[in-house]
Protein backbone atom coordinates (compact mmCIF):
# COMPACT_ATOMS: atom_id res chain seq x y z
CA UNK A 1 0.00 0.00 0.00
CA UNK A 2 1.59 3.40 -1.47
CA UNK A 3 0.08 4.98 2.08
CA UNK A 4 2.19 3.11 3.88
CA UNK A 5 5.36 4.30 2.67
CA UNK A 6 6.33 6.77 5.22
CA UNK A 7 6.11 3.80 8.12
CA UNK A 8 8.99 1.62 6.55
CA UNK A 9 10.94 4.86 6.66
CA UNK A 10 11.19 4.21 10.80
CA UNK A 11 14.53 3.93 12.20
CA UNK A 12 14.16 0.83 13.71
CA UNK A 13 15.76 -2.54 15.20
CA UNK A 14 14.52 -5.93 14.57
CA UNK A 15 15.35 -9.37 16.26
CA UNK A 16 13.95 -12.77 16.98
CA UNK A 17 13.85 -14.90 20.25
CA UNK A 18 14.62 -18.18 19.89
CA UNK A 19 12.10 -21.07 20.08
CA UNK A 20 10.08 -21.41 23.72
CA UNK A 21 6.92 -23.31 24.79
CA UNK A 22 4.06 -22.12 24.01
CA UNK A 23 1.61 -20.60 26.15
CA UNK A 24 -1.41 -21.04 24.00
CA UNK A 25 -0.85 -24.03 22.72
CA UNK A 26 0.78 -27.52 25.25
CA UNK A 27 3.47 -28.95 23.42
CA UNK A 28 3.98 -26.20 20.40
CA UNK A 29 6.84 -24.31 20.45
CA UNK A 30 6.94 -20.73 19.36
CA UNK A 31 9.20 -17.78 18.33
CA UNK A 32 8.23 -13.74 18.05
CA UNK A 33 9.42 -11.30 15.67
CA UNK A 34 10.23 -7.95 18.14
CA UNK A 35 10.83 -4.15 15.95
CA UNK A 36 11.69 -1.77 18.41
CA UNK A 37 11.06 1.77 17.22
CA UNK A 38 11.53 4.50 19.92
CA UNK A 39 9.57 7.12 17.57
CA UNK A 40 6.58 5.20 16.45
CA UNK A 41 4.59 7.42 14.14
CA UNK A 42 0.58 7.23 14.01
CA UNK A 43 0.80 6.20 10.65
CA UNK A 44 2.96 3.41 11.95
CA UNK A 45 1.00 2.14 14.45
CA UNK A 46 -2.37 1.71 12.69
CA UNK A 47 -0.52 -0.08 9.73
CA UNK A 48 1.08 -2.77 11.88
CA UNK A 49 -1.84 -2.71 14.10
CA UNK A 50 -4.45 -3.76 10.61
CA UNK A 51 -1.68 -6.04 9.78
CA UNK A 52 -1.82 -8.34 13.48
CA UNK A 53 1.20 -7.06 15.14
CA UNK A 54 0.75 -6.09 19.18
CA UNK A 55 2.72 -3.68 20.90
CA UNK A 56 4.05 -3.28 24.16
CA UNK A 57 5.88 -0.14 25.02
CA UNK A 58 8.56 1.00 22.24
CA UNK A 59 8.05 -2.96 20.96
CA UNK A 60 6.02 -4.06 18.29
CA UNK A 61 5.75 -7.87 17.58
CA UNK A 62 4.24 -10.67 16.00
CA UNK A 63 4.57 -14.60 16.06
CA UNK A 64 6.93 -16.61 13.53
CA UNK A 65 6.25 -19.95 14.28
CA UNK A 66 7.83 -22.61 11.85
CA UNK A 67 4.88 -24.88 10.30
CA UNK A 68 1.73 -22.79 12.96
CA UNK A 69 -0.47 -20.28 11.70
CA UNK A 70 -2.85 -21.26 14.91
CA UNK A 71 -2.73 -17.22 16.56
CA UNK A 72 -4.87 -15.15 14.17
CA UNK A 73 -6.37 -11.90 14.69
CA UNK A 74 -9.78 -10.53 15.41
CA UNK A 75 -11.07 -6.98 15.34
CA UNK A 76 -15.02 -6.33 16.21
CA UNK A 77 -17.39 -4.46 13.82
CA UNK A 78 -18.58 -1.73 16.39
CA UNK A 79 -21.06 -0.58 13.59
CA UNK A 80 -22.97 -3.87 13.66
CA UNK A 81 -22.36 -4.78 17.18
CA UNK A 82 -25.34 -5.54 19.01
CA UNK A 83 -25.17 -6.26 22.65
CA UNK A 84 -26.63 -9.84 24.09
CA UNK A 85 -28.80 -10.14 26.82
CA UNK A 86 -25.73 -11.07 28.99
CA UNK A 87 -23.66 -8.00 28.16
CA UNK A 88 -26.48 -6.02 28.95
CA UNK A 89 -26.41 -6.96 32.44
CA UNK A 90 -22.75 -6.71 32.71
CA UNK A 91 -23.82 -2.81 31.81
CA UNK A 92 -26.31 -2.69 34.25
CA UNK A 93 -23.66 -4.25 37.23
CA UNK A 94 -21.69 -1.41 36.33
CA UNK A 95 -23.85 1.73 36.45
CA UNK A 96 -21.89 3.55 38.99
CA UNK A 97 -18.43 2.06 37.43
CA UNK A 98 -16.72 5.63 36.88
CA UNK A 99 -14.02 5.55 33.92
CA UNK A 100 -11.25 8.48 33.33
CA UNK A 101 -9.51 8.20 30.21
CA UNK A 102 -5.79 9.95 29.65
CA UNK A 103 -2.11 9.09 28.97
CA UNK A 104 -0.69 6.10 30.34
CA UNK A 105 0.99 6.92 33.98
CA UNK A 106 2.71 5.16 36.62
CA UNK A 107 1.46 4.91 40.03
CA UNK A 108 2.04 2.50 43.03
CA UNK A 109 -1.48 1.85 42.16
CA UNK A 110 -1.34 0.90 38.69
CA UNK A 111 1.85 -1.68 39.82
CA UNK A 112 -0.01 -3.16 43.49
CA UNK A 113 -3.16 -3.95 41.22
CA UNK A 114 -1.16 -5.44 38.03
CA UNK A 115 0.48 -8.04 40.71
CA UNK A 116 -2.21 -8.57 43.07
CA UNK A 117 -4.25 -9.98 39.01
CA UNK A 118 -2.08 -11.54 38.25
CA UNK A 119 -1.15 -13.05 41.49
CA UNK A 120 -4.99 -13.88 41.75
CA UNK A 121 -4.57 -15.55 37.90
CA UNK A 122 -1.68 -17.62 38.61
CA UNK A 123 -3.59 -19.34 41.44
CA UNK A 124 -7.02 -19.47 39.42
CA UNK A 125 -5.66 -20.23 36.03
CA UNK A 126 -2.21 -21.24 36.10
CA UNK A 127 -0.47 -18.38 34.79
CA UNK A 128 3.12 -18.09 35.49
CA UNK A 129 3.57 -14.67 37.48
CA UNK A 130 6.30 -12.68 39.49
CA UNK A 131 5.72 -9.31 40.73
CA UNK A 132 6.39 -6.75 38.01
CA UNK A 133 8.57 -3.63 39.23
CA UNK A 134 7.95 0.17 38.47
CA UNK A 135 10.28 0.39 35.86
CA UNK A 136 8.86 -2.80 33.89
CA UNK A 137 5.38 -1.73 34.46
CA UNK A 138 6.44 2.05 32.86
CA UNK A 139 8.65 0.13 29.92
CA UNK A 140 5.59 -2.04 28.74
CA UNK A 141 2.62 -0.06 29.55
CA UNK A 142 3.59 3.70 29.45
CA UNK A 143 6.62 4.60 27.30
CA UNK A 144 6.09 4.24 23.98
CA UNK A 145 2.24 6.05 23.94
CA UNK A 146 3.31 8.91 22.60
CA UNK A 147 -0.05 10.77 20.70
CA UNK A 148 -1.70 7.53 20.05
CA UNK A 149 -1.80 5.44 23.44
CA UNK A 150 -4.19 5.95 26.69
CA UNK A 151 -5.09 3.96 29.61
CA UNK A 152 -8.90 3.84 30.50
CA UNK A 153 -9.36 4.08 34.63
CA UNK A 154 -12.04 2.26 36.36
CA UNK A 155 -13.53 3.46 39.55
CA UNK A 156 -15.54 1.90 42.43
CA UNK A 157 -15.84 2.74 46.37
CA UNK A 158 -13.25 5.54 45.01
CA UNK A 159 -10.54 2.91 44.47
CA UNK A 160 -8.92 1.63 41.26
CA UNK A 161 -9.94 -1.45 40.18
CA UNK A 162 -9.49 -1.74 36.73
CA UNK A 163 -6.65 -0.21 34.05
CA UNK A 164 -7.47 -0.72 30.15
CA UNK A 165 -4.47 -0.03 27.76
CA UNK A 166 -5.68 0.73 24.09
CA UNK A 167 -4.11 2.66 21.54
CA UNK A 168 -6.26 4.60 19.23
CA UNK A 169 -5.27 4.23 15.74
CA UNK A 170 -7.06 5.47 12.44
CA UNK A 171 -9.75 3.02 11.72
CA UNK A 172 -9.93 1.54 15.93
CA UNK A 173 -9.06 0.80 19.22
CA UNK A 174 -6.56 -1.45 19.35
CA UNK A 175 -7.38 -3.31 23.46
CA UNK A 176 -3.54 -4.00 24.15
CA UNK A 177 -4.36 -5.25 27.88
CA UNK A 178 -6.39 -5.20 30.51
CA UNK A 179 -5.93 -5.71 34.31
CA UNK A 180 -8.79 -5.40 37.70
CA UNK A 181 -9.03 -6.09 40.97
CA UNK A 182 -10.04 -9.76 41.79
CA UNK A 183 -12.10 -8.35 44.47
CA UNK A 184 -14.57 -6.83 41.80
CA UNK A 185 -14.32 -10.37 39.02
CA UNK A 186 -18.05 -10.35 40.10
CA UNK A 187 -18.46 -6.85 37.99
CA UNK A 188 -17.13 -8.70 35.01
CA UNK A 189 -14.83 -5.49 34.27
CA UNK A 190 -13.23 -7.67 31.40
CA UNK A 191 -16.24 -7.73 29.04
CA UNK A 192 -17.14 -4.05 30.56
CA UNK A 193 -14.14 -2.73 29.51
CA UNK A 194 -14.35 -4.17 25.97
CA UNK A 195 -18.42 -2.33 26.07
CA UNK A 196 -16.69 1.02 27.07
CA UNK A 197 -14.11 0.41 23.81
CA UNK A 198 -16.72 -0.33 21.56
CA UNK A 199 -18.67 3.02 22.80
CA UNK A 200 -15.72 5.06 22.55
CA UNK A 201 -15.05 3.99 19.30
CA UNK A 202 -18.28 4.88 18.02
CA UNK A 203 -17.84 8.16 19.37
CA UNK A 204 -15.06 9.09 17.57
CA UNK A 205 -16.27 7.37 14.50
CA UNK A 206 -14.08 4.39 14.55
CA UNK A 207 -15.08 1.16 13.19
CA UNK A 208 -12.91 -1.76 14.41
CA UNK A 209 -11.93 -2.77 17.86
CA UNK A 210 -8.65 -5.07 17.58
CA UNK A 211 -8.54 -7.54 19.73
CA UNK A 212 -5.32 -9.39 19.09
CA UNK A 213 -4.33 -13.06 19.38
CA UNK A 214 -7.69 -15.57 18.89
CA UNK A 215 -6.30 -19.46 19.30
CA UNK A 216 -9.20 -21.66 18.59
CA UNK A 217 -9.29 -23.97 21.20
CA UNK A 218 -7.59 -21.82 23.62
CA UNK A 219 -9.53 -20.99 26.91
CA UNK A 220 -7.74 -17.59 27.60
CA UNK A 221 -8.94 -16.51 23.98
CA UNK A 222 -12.88 -17.52 24.28
CA UNK A 223 -14.20 -13.94 25.82
CA UNK A 224 -13.10 -12.80 22.36
CA UNK A 225 -15.22 -14.35 20.25
CA UNK A 226 -18.70 -12.61 22.48
CA UNK A 227 -18.85 -9.70 20.45
CA UNK A 228 -20.32 -10.21 17.27
CA UNK A 229 -19.94 -9.27 14.31
CA UNK A 230 -16.10 -10.25 13.96
CA UNK A 231 -13.59 -10.00 11.57
CA UNK A 232 -10.45 -12.50 11.30
CA UNK A 233 -6.99 -11.86 9.86
CA UNK A 234 -4.97 -14.94 8.50
CA UNK A 235 -1.07 -14.80 8.83
CA UNK A 236 0.90 -10.87 9.09
CA UNK A 237 0.91 -9.55 5.84
CA UNK A 238 4.46 -6.74 5.00
CA UNK A 239 3.50 -3.34 5.47
CA UNK A 240 3.70 -3.35 1.92
CA UNK A 241 0.49 -6.14 1.28
CA UNK A 242 -3.02 -4.92 1.74
CA UNK A 243 -4.66 -7.32 4.92
CA UNK A 244 -7.51 -9.28 3.86
CA UNK A 245 -10.03 -9.61 6.65
CA UNK A 246 -13.03 -11.94 6.33
CA UNK A 247 -16.13 -12.45 8.21
CA UNK A 248 -16.08 -14.99 11.34
CA UNK A 249 -18.14 -16.69 13.01
CA UNK A 250 -17.49 -17.84 16.40
CA UNK A 251 -17.39 -21.98 16.89
CA UNK A 252 -20.16 -22.79 19.07
CA UNK A 253 -17.95 -23.84 21.70
CA UNK A 254 -16.19 -20.37 21.89
CA UNK A 255 -19.71 -19.02 22.68
CA UNK A 256 -20.61 -20.49 25.36
CA UNK A 257 -19.39 -19.37 29.03
CA UNK A 258 -19.73 -16.55 31.69
CA UNK A 259 -19.90 -12.91 30.65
Amino acid sequence: MKSDSSPLDLASTDFCTLDYPCAYLPGRQTRMLYRYIRHATPAFVSAVVERGWRRFGNYFFHPICAGCNECRNLRIDTEAFTPTRSQRRVERKNAETRTLIQAPSLTPAHVELYNRYHSWKAAKDGWKHHDITEREYYENFVEGAHRFGYEVLYFRDDRLVGVDLIDIVRDGISAIYFFHDPDYAPYSLGTYSLLQQIALARRLGLRYIYLGYWVDGCKAFAYKTRFQPEEILDGFPPLDQSPRWKPFVAPESSEKGNA
